[in-house]
């Protein structure tokens, strides 16, 4: 998962979409009715996509980038027969909300924590127009029954962003857990949007203590993972924070520590076109010092 682009924003002033943003999707049958669908052909399409299906309900989680809700539409199409019912965002950053509105336009009912709402409507890059927004919000919790699962959808506070939410299907032992996990590399940890490094570990450590060694874990960004990975990326960054924190408590500044590059040890692992290890250990120093 070296290859993983870097974000739309990113991404557009150094090449043209089409070196890079997928034009169709592809999928894993994570178990039986329920599927990861990322770009195919190894290029971007946003995060990681959940999609239950069924004959009472389709239910999607997140959505990718804006340019690629007809694409989506016409896989989920293909695996479920018809659009989406509901879309359960799970933070809001564009690569995960961007085809709200075409798919509202199709039929989908989409469901968000409060706070990404909240942050949704005062962007007027997100908030594009009717049905771009979730039409029904929670502060902590909300459970849907379709297709004979329990659907657990759980807030994390103050994680990636500070509107996060995973989901626990409860009779088929899958999390989809949005940005909270980045399997295999360097996790982004938004500490503009709410995000902090010491949520962000609680968040992984919820996730751990609710699964087990049979859990199948729908990524935000990376492959299908399990518990032993999420665990190996939780104590990745516990060891790489307390790195860092060993520096500045010798009081070296911000470019001394990087120039001393403390996460070498898991650059070759970690690394990728988003979140360098540089770039990683910036964040690590700012959080450590403003927490």
């Amino acid at each position: 998962m070296k290859k993983l682009a870097v974000l739309l924003m990113l991404m557009a002033p150094l090449a043209s979409a089409q070196d890079w943003m997928a034009t169709s999707f592809e999928h894993t049958e994570v178990t039986p009715g329920i599927y990861m669908l990322t770009g195919a052909d190894g290029k971007m399409s946003g995060g990681g996509i959940g999609l239950l299906v069924g004959d009472e309900y389709v239910v999607l989680i997140d959505d990718s980038f804006t340019p690629l809700g007809p694409a989506l539409l016409e896989k989920i199409e293909e695996l479920a027969g018809r659009p989406a019912d509901f879309i359960i965002n799970t933070h809001a950053h564009g690569d995960h909300t961007g085809s709200n509105q075409f798919q509202a336009e199709n039929g989908a009912i989409i469901v968000a924590h409060d706070n990404l709402r909240s942050r949704m409507e005062g962007d007027p890059e997100q908030n594009t127009g009717p049905g771009a927004l979730p039409i029904i919000t929670f502060s902590d919790e909300m459970t849907f029954h379709v297709n004979g699962q329990e659907a657990y959808v759980f807030h994390v506070p103050t994680a990636h962003t500070d509107g996060d939410a995973a989901i626990l299907f409860r009779e088929a032992n899958v999390i989809a857990s949005g940005d909270l996990l980045f399997r295999g590399i360097f996790p982004f940890i938004d500490l503009d949007s709410g995000g902090n490094v010491s949520g962000y570990k609680a968040a992984m450590q919820k996730l751990i203590d609710m699964s087990d060694d049979e859990t199948k874990f729908i990524s935000g960004h990376g492959p299908v993972g399990s518990r032993a990975g999420v665990q190996q990326d939780l104590e990745m960054l516990i060891d790489a924070e307390a790195r860092v924190k060993a520096l500045i408590d010798k009081g070296m500044s911000e470019e001394d520590i990087v120039a001393t590059n403390p996460l070498s040890i898991y650059h070759d692992e970690y690394n990728w076109g988003f979140i360098t290890t540089e770039r990683m250990t910036r964040t690590l120093i700012r959080s450590l010092t403003t927490d």
